[in-house]
């Protein structure tokens, strides 16, 4: 339908916009001088060869959906701009990591963006705390740290991370699912980024390394047993 979205808002409004108009009123930057919206626009067709009718619907409305997708990452970035110290790419689909589960995919979550209970991201209520690794104390306790370098992990690293070499923002990790089972594999036992206070009272067991897949586990994060606590 030949909509025109060009109405302007009221001020003051006389009533509140349902949410398909704000999403009208984003398409605007797309239709350039054009009243109304036609079915086919061709100036957001890329240069094809002549299709089918419904084969060229699918492309203007992909073509459409990532102008879309452009602008309101664009508003994002404005808007809302990330810290400088979040080098991730900002995404409008859930990261493959969220498949983990809400608890494992809380643990990466905070790590990616160093905010977690690791010792090298401390919390404003402790800001002069040691950075070093509690573990070892001999780097700081970073994300690819704790996960790729730290020798007091290297049992567990050997077991579940063989090929795992980067954490970084290219890295193949963040688009395999294999790697990411991986990871989480390795998180469990080593309770990396866990809570201080989850587990105060547990002592490290061995039973505690081995687990069973991180996507079919019932209970948040595929913990069934208690890994011994990450001391901070």
């Amino acid at each position: 339908m030949p909509l025109n979205w060009r109405t302007q808002r009221p001020s003051p409004p006389t009533r509140t916009h349902l949410p398909v108009d704000a999403m009208a009123h984003l398409t605007l930057p797309l239709l350039g001088n054009l009243m109304f919206t036609p079915l086919i626009n061709s100036s957001l067709l890329l240069s094809l060869p002549p299709l089918p009718p419904d084969l060229v619907m699918k492309a203007a409305y992909s073509s459409l959906k990532a102008k879309a997708r452009l602008l309101m990452l664009k508003a994002w970035r404005q808007e809302h701009p990330p810290p400088p110290y979040y080098s991730f790419q900002l995404s409008l689909a859930p990261h493959p990591f969220m498949g983990l589960g809400k608890f494992m995919s809380g643990r990466i979550h905070q790590m990616r963006a160093q905010k977690s209970y690791l010792a090298a991201h401390p919390s404003w209520s402790s800001p002069d705390a040691s950075r070093l690794c509690p573990l070892c104390g001999e780097e700081q306790d970073t994300f690819s740290y704790a996960v790729l370098r730290c020798p007091a992990q290297a049992a567990a690293r050997s077991r579940h991370l063989q090929g795992l070499t980067s954490v970084g923002l290219d890295a193949r990790l963040w688009s395999s699912v294999s790697l990411l089972s991986s990871l989480a594999a390795y998180i469990r036992p080593t309770a990396t980024n866990y809570p201080p206070d989850m587990f105060p009272s547990l002592p490290p067991s061995p039973a505690s390394m081995v687990f069973p897949s991180p996507l079919t586990s019932p209970l948040p994060g595929g913990l069934l047993s208690s890994p011994p606590p990450r001391p901070v």
